[in-house]
C-alpha cells in the first residue's frame, strides 16, 4: 500500500537518506518511510523544516507535498514538472483539445459523480430516486448546473436537513476538508504521472488554481469521502485528530469494482488520468474511463477503517441521523 505521510507536530523536520523520508526532532531520527512507498506528503503542522534534497526526490517520484491552512484544506502543492516520458507530447494534445472535448468530458464526470453519490444514499438507506433522476439531464459542459441541483438534495439526505457544505465551518466540514486533501493529492499525483499538467483543467479554469486538472477528476471519488466521514461521525470521531487522519489515510487502498475486476482507489485514479490522457491524443471523449460507483458491500467495508477506540458522543450528528 503505498502510504499518506502526515505531519501534525510541530518542530520536526524532514530529511532524505539512502532512499527513505527520515522524520527527526531535535537532531533525533523519530521515524522513517520508504520513498518509494509514499503517495503524499501532507503537512499540517507549523514549524516544520525540510532539506531541498527530500523535495527533489519526492519530486522525482511523482510525490506531492501538500501544505495546508488551518481548515484542513490544501493551500500549495509541490509536484514534478517532467513527470512522464511522453509529458510534451500529451501536456500539447491537452492544450489543444478544443472545447467541445472537454464539455463532453466534464459530463461524463458530473454522470460519474452523481452515481457515486446516489450509491452512498442508498447505502446509507436514503432515497437515490431523485439523484438518478438527475443523472438523465445532464447535458454537454452541464448548462443547466445539474451538479449545484443534485448537492442541494445530496447533503440534506446524507447529513441532515438544513446542512451546508462550507469549508471554514467547524464541525464535520473539518473532517471532509482533510479527506478531500488525501484524494486530491492522490489524483494530483495521478495528473502528473499520466503525462498531464495539474494547471489545465476543463472545467475548473480559476487562474489562481495551479491544481484545476486535479480538482476535475476528484470529483467522482468525493463522495467516497462522504461516507467514511458520515460513518466516523457516527462513532464519535467528528474532529481531524490522529484518528480520522489514519481513517482518511486509509481511503486510496480501500477496493472498488471495475470493468476489469476489483481494485483500488489508488489504481482507479491512476486509469482515470490516463484514459483522460487518452483523450486528449485521440480526440474522444468517450475514451474516458471514469470509476464505477461503489457497491453496498465496498461502502459497509469503510467501517475497517473506522479506529477501535471506544466511541464518545458525536456532537454534530444526531443519533436519529446516524447511519446503521
Amino acid at each position: 500500500m503505498e502510504r499518506v505521510v502526515d505531519i501534525a507536530s510541530d518542530g520536526r523536520h524532514l530529511s532524505a537518506l539512502r532512499g527513505f523520508l527520515l522524520v527527526s526532532e531535535d537532531r533525533q531520527e523519530i521515524g522513517r518511510v520508504p520513498l518509494d512507498d509514499i503517495a503524499a506528503v501532507i503537512v499540517h503542522a507549523h514549524g516544520v523544516t525540510w532539506s531541498t534534497n527530500l523535495a527533489v526526490a519526492l519530486a522525482e517520484r511523482g510525490v506531492p507535498l501538500v501544505l495546508c491552512g488551518q481548515n484542513h484544506a490544501p493551500v500549495g502543492v509541490l509536484l514534478p514538472l517532467d513527470g512522464h516520458h511522453g509529458q510534451n507530447a500529451r501536456m500539447r494534445a491537452q492544450w489543444a483539445a478544443g472545447r467541445p472535448l472537454a464539455k463532453q468530458l466534464w459530463s461524463r464526470i458530473i454522470v460519474a459523480k452523481l452515481r457515486w453519490q446516489a450509491a452512498i444514499l442508498a447505502a446509507h438507506g436514503k432515497e437515490r430516486a431523485a439523484l438518478d433522476m438527475l443523472v438523465r439531464k445532464v447535458r454537454s459542459g452541464d448548462p443547466d448546473n445539474i451538479e449545484a441541483q443534485a448537492a442541494r438534495r445530496y447533503w440534506p439526505l446524507l447529513m441532515r436537513p438544513g446542512f451546508r457544505r462550507e469549508r471554514d465551518a467547524q464541525d464535520i466540514n473539518g473532517p471532509l476538508n482533510y479527506g478531500y486533501t488525501i484524494l486530491r493529492s492522490l489524483v494530483a499525483r495521478s495528473v502528473v504521472a499520466a503525462g498531464l499538467h495539474p494547471s489545465i483543467g476543463i472545467h475548473h479554469a480559476n487562474r489562481g488554481n495551479a491544481f484545476a486538472l486535479a480538482d476535475d477528476l476528484v470529483e467522482p471519488f468525493r463522495p467516497l469521502v462522504d461516507a467514511l466521514a458520515l460513518r466516523l461521525a457516527a462513532k464519535g470521531f467528528d474532529k481531524v485528530d490522529p484518528a480520522t487522519k489514519r481513517a482518511f489515510a486509509g481511503l486510496i487502498a480501500v477496493n472498488l469494482s471495475g470493468a476489469d475486476g476489483v481494485t483500488t482507489v489508488t489504481v482507479a485514479a491512476q486509469r482515470l488520468a490516463q484514459s483522460l490522457a487518452r483523450t486528449f491524443e485521440t480526440n474522444d471523449a468517450s475514451a474516458l474511463v471514469t470509476p464505477l460507483p461503489p457497491t453496498p458491500i465496498e461502502i459497509a467495508g469503510l467501517d475497517r477503517l473506522i479506529p477501535e477506540s471506544e466511541p464518545k458522543p458525536s456532537s454534530t450528528m444526531p443519533a436519529a441521523e446516524r447511519p446503521p
